[in-house]
């Protein structure tokens, strides 16, 4: 005997939410999505036109296809056709790809992304998943949805551009020596700008233009043939500027977006090349991608941000700027690791936001083992005296201040440095091991004073059983949200071009595994 089954029949019940189990992903993204205030959803209303979907809906369906590692408009798509939580988020709309796609991308929507992340956030706190003690901040490089061979570089631009100039400006000189064209206005005397160039083009061609009418009214062959001779100088000139021009516009255009940076896709000319840690060919090859910083705690992300500058040290004190403008505010401690650790960011987050740094440097670990300790020519542990403002070095020469040195970096920060030289090491025994100065030179010491206070609280901060108990949870906390990202969610790779579109993209990935995480929490 078996239960009864009859394909013509209708079957209750039509309410698709009681075929979903009692703790489904869907519910929690439902119940997410209705927090955000109706106020965040006024910018999309249209006064003229087909009433559009509702965007509370399209937030659920979107949110929830991530949540089961669906990225493509069209698989979103067939997924509204065949999934029951999805029919019953979609309440049996059923929007296209085309809509699905244009929605993710769209200004307005990264404002309901940040209205998830606050309310998640709050929903956090007031279930005591989260003690608002600390937050993890970390980076990722995720590759964009870009040709690997696209790319552009700002050297071998700087390179072609510089050689134009010199080019162009020999030409110009031929020009005016040839009497070929009457000299010209210039601002620049170096340099022939883009408008200069064309003000060029625009005699030679008026040149040609002379010779080609003195052709036609001949009736002389040799005439004729000798017109022809004159005019193939300033015709080879005329298609070479013509080219400079094209050339000079190019190379402008592909300043103007570099920005700061050394690079550029084709594809997607926000994205940057740097070098991925997935190096199958272990050649070091780089591929598009953005720089993803994220803040956590208890492995959800509260934060999130994407900068095109590669190294993570010049992107913490932007971070935390957005995150105090538009997600919550900074608790006491500011969790990183070793990446972040510079004096510009140790000032900011001490002086500035008043929180303490839990961020290690550069040198931390080594400087704690054995062998740098008890590295004699190591200037970090040679004494010294504070009245006289000298070091004492192994072969007991003193090493006295001479002057200030003061560097910028690529961020216009400056920092001080005191500089120390040796009085004499001429005849000193250890001179090859205490130095590479060439002969006749003592050996320098350059000393950051402040870089060193600030080195010192680290590692008083870090040697403090609270504080280095916080310190210790970073990897445990920030670092596997990138695991559950791309290993569980499967998000590797962006599958759209341009910086905000990106933004949005991301903050729907970063959502997903938070819900992910929250609902097989209450399991």
């Amino acid at each position: 005997m078996f239960k009864y089954y009859n394909m013509n029949q209708v079957v209750l019940p039509l309410d698709l939410e009681v075929k979903l189990q009692e703790n489904d992903i869907a519910f929690t993204v439902h119940d997410l999505v209705e927090q955000i205030p109706n106020e965040a959803f006024v910018s999309f209303l249209r006064e003229t036109g087909c009433p559009a979907y509702h965007p509370r809906m399209m937030m659920k369906v979107i949110l929830c296809a991530y949540t089961q590692s669906v990225f493509s408009g069209r698989k979103i798509e067939a997924l509204l056709k065949d999934s029951i939580r999805m029919m019953w988020l979609a309440q049996g709309y059923e929007p296209s790809y085309r809509t699905i796609n244009r929605f993710r991308v769209h200004e307005d929507v990264k404002e309901l992304l940040r209205q998830c992340f606050v309310q998640f956030r709050c929903q956090l706190v007031q279930e005591k998943l989260i003690e608002e003690e600390a937050i993890f901040i970390d980076g990722t490089k995720i590759e964009a949805n870009a040709n690997k061979f696209t790319f552009v570089w700002r050297k071998a631009t700087e390179k072609y551009s510089a050689a134009l100039v010199e080019k162009s400006n020999q030409m110009y000189e031929e020009l005016l020596e040839k009497n070929i064209i009457p000299e010209i206005e210039r601002e620049n005397l170096e340099e022939l700008s883009a408008k200069e160039l064309l003000d060029v083009v625009g005699k030679l061609d008026e040149k040609v233009e002379e010779f080609d009418r003195k052709i036609e009214e001949s009736t002389e062959g040799k005439e004729r043939k000798q017109l022809r001779s004159k005019r193939k100088g300033p015709k080879q000139y005329l298609k070479q500027y013509k080219d400079f021009l094209v050339r000079k516009q190019k190379y402008q255009n592909d300043m103007s977006i570099f920005g700061e940076r050394n690079s550029y896709s084709k594809t997607d000319q926000d994205a940057t090349f740097m070098r991925m840690k997935d190096d199958y060919m272990k050649n070091g090859q780089l591929k598009a991608g953005y720089n993803v910083q994220i803040a956590t705690e208890g492995q959800y992300t509260l934060a999130f941000d994407v900068f095109a500058n590669p190294t993570d040290t010049r992107t913490l004190i932007p971070f935390l700027d957005k995150i105090e403008e538009g997600f919550f505010k900074l608790p006491q401690y500011i969790v990183a690791d070793a990446g972040y650790g510079s004096e510009q960011n140790y000032e900011d987050v001490i002086n500035h936001r008043e929180c303490t740094p839990l961020i290690t440097y550069n040198m931390y670990r080594k400087e704690k083992k054995k062998r740098y300790k008890n590295n004699e020519f190591n200037s970090a542990n040679w004494e010294y005296d504070e009245e006289t403002d000298s070091f004492l070095c192994p072969n007991g020469q003193k090493l006295t201040f001479r002057y200030l040195s003061n560097r910028k970096d690529k961020g216009s920060f400056t920092r001080t440095f005191k500089v120390y030289q040796c009085e004499d090491c001429s005849d000193c025994p250890f001179r090859s091991q205490c130095t590479k100065a060439k002969e006749g030179h003592n050996r320098k010491i350059q000393y950051n004073e402040k870089w060193e206070q600030q080195k010192e609280y680290i590692r008083q901060k870090l040697s403090d059983e609270k504080t280095g108990e916080i310190y210790g949870k970073r990897k445990i906390d920030v670092e596997p949200v990138f695991g559950f990202l791309k290993a569980n969610l499967g998000f590797t790779r962006m599958s759209v071009r341009g910086k905000e579109k990106v933004k949005n993209e991301l903050g729907f990935a970063f959502m997903a595994v938070n819900l992910r995480k929250y609902t097989a929490k209450n399991r």
